[in-house]
């Protein structure tokens, strides 16, 4: 067979280059199209969940996947984050199924405008879904008009989402005015979603034959039997920083990067706590900026550290490291300011960092400053003020005996031998002495 297939090319090359070609086109179009892509968001959605997703769409329609499911299991998140999430699912040329699964998981929040985006929208048995107020990326609980206003925003963006779907709208707007909440049943009985499915191969196989209209209004028929599935792996950045993205955990390896950072600056040349402390505090600080931030929880650690530093300077037995330890535990706790527990600082985490950080820091700042005033007293500086006795004549230069020691020394007039003198300066090995009037 190879050598018929090497004959032929021979013989017709322009004929054996089309053939080669229409294979290799064949086998990657009958490839991506028996390969539907797995995307797990199952955890809180934020910037760096909506970098996975969007990285995902991207893969499958350059891949030429049938579809893409979305496996939803989360509270929920930033709005804005799912604002981009629905846009990337709208655009996607690649059919996109939201799921929410495995049984006992729920699309809440966020979730829940994720799911009614997609092309089809799917639970597995014992899941639910809803409850979808908004949650501002810059933290804060909405009040009054801006209440109102970002709510009413998302409830028309949601209702033109799912017009266009031809879903139950109304419920949907429920879900952000009145954080109503729906099991599977009665998401598809209320024609919020269109299946429920066991898992992934049950939906599937349910899906395989159906015709959708797309956002764009064309239709497509999904033909998914027999497909195989993959699960779309973040890259090596996103699997890096992801754990990360936890405010008690971003705020221990801030703390920890600090402490590595001062212990460096207080005695250079140590090096490794230096590069810890710089690594950990890069990436505390990156995935704080993918947090909710609250700024009067900012200034409240900012003011305790502060009381921190006086404590070490001015020792008033505790007090104002005392006040220190409560703006830091208050701050922290209202650092990450958002409804979703997940991404609130409780107070055990808070304390638990507190305490030996406030520790720590006050012991090595009073240890800085007593090494600091430990150097001004000794060494030649701390000859200024020592009363010492002349062994040679001071015209105006001799030998003065100082300290235990024996040095020259310069008076700026005649001193006898045997007199006594008081080190004003030093200059050098040469002191600079007057005579002593005491």
């Amino acid at each position: 067979m190879a050598r018929s297939l090497s004959q032929l090319v021979s013989a017709w090359p322009a004929g054996g280059v089309l053939l080669l070609a229409s294979l290799f086109t064949a086998g990657a179009v009958a490839q991506g199209a028996n390969r539907v892509m797995v995307i797990d968001l199952d955890t809180i959605v934020h910037p760096l969940t909506g970098e996975i997703v969007a990285d995902g769409l991207r893969e499958a329609e350059s891949s030429g996947d049938q579809a893409v499911v979305l496996r939803l299991n989360t509270p929920g998140g930033m709005l804005q984050t799912t604002n981009e999430i629905v846009q990337g699912i709208l655009a996607s040329p690649v059919p996109v199924i939201t799921y929410v699964s495995p049984s006992g998981g729920h699309a809440a929040s966020a979730g829940f405008i994720i799911l009614v985006s997609a092309d089809l929208a799917a639970m597995a048995p014992g899941t639910n879904t809803g409850a979808a107020h908004p949650v501002l990326a810059l933290g804060g609980e909405l009040k009054g008009t801006m209440k109102e206003k970002v709510e009413n925003d998302t409830a028309a963006s949601l209702r033109a989402v799912t017009d266009k779907r031809g879903r139950n709208s109304e419920l949907a707007q429920q879900a952000v005015l009145e954080s109503a909440s729906f099991t599977e049943e009665d998401a598809l009985e209320s024609n919020l979603i269109e299946i429920v499915a066991k898992d992934i191969d049950d939906l599937l196989a349910q899906i395989d034959g159906r015709t959708i209209v797309r956002f764009d209004g064309s239709e497509q028929t999904l033909a998914l039997a027999g497909a195989d599935t993959y699960l779309f792996v973040p890259n090596l950045r996103q699997r890096t920083l992801l754990p990360f993205v936890d405010p008690s955990l971003a705020l221990l390896i801030l703390a920890l990067g600090a402490a590595g950072v001062y212990i460096e600056f207080t005695n250079p040349g140590l090096v490794f706590p230096g590069v810890a402390g710089g690594i950990l505090l890069i990436l505390g600080l990156m995935a704080l900026s993918l947090l909710p931030i609250n700024v009067a929880g900012v200034a409240l650690a900012v003011l305790a550290l502060g009381l921190f530093v006086l404590e070490a300077f001015t020792p008033t037995n505790g007090i104002l490291a005392t006040g220190g330890i409560i703006a830091m535990v208050l701050g922290l706790v209202i650092l990450v300011d958002t409804d979703v527990p997940e991404l609130q600082v409780g107070w055990f985490s808070a304390v638990g960092i507190t305490l030996p950080f406030a520790a720590i820091s006050v012991f090595l700042l009073q240890l800085a400053i007593r090494s600091f005033r430990l150097k001004s007293a000794t060494g030649s500086e701390a000859m200024v003020g020592e009363v010492g006795e002349v062994r040679d004549a001071l015209d105006p230069e001799g030998k003065v005996f100082v300290h235990g020691e024996l040095w020259n020394a310069r008076a700026a007039s005649s001193i006898a031998a045997g007199q006594s003198v008081r080190v004003i300066a030093v200059d050098g090995m040469l002191l600079e002495v007057e005579a002593d009037q005491s």
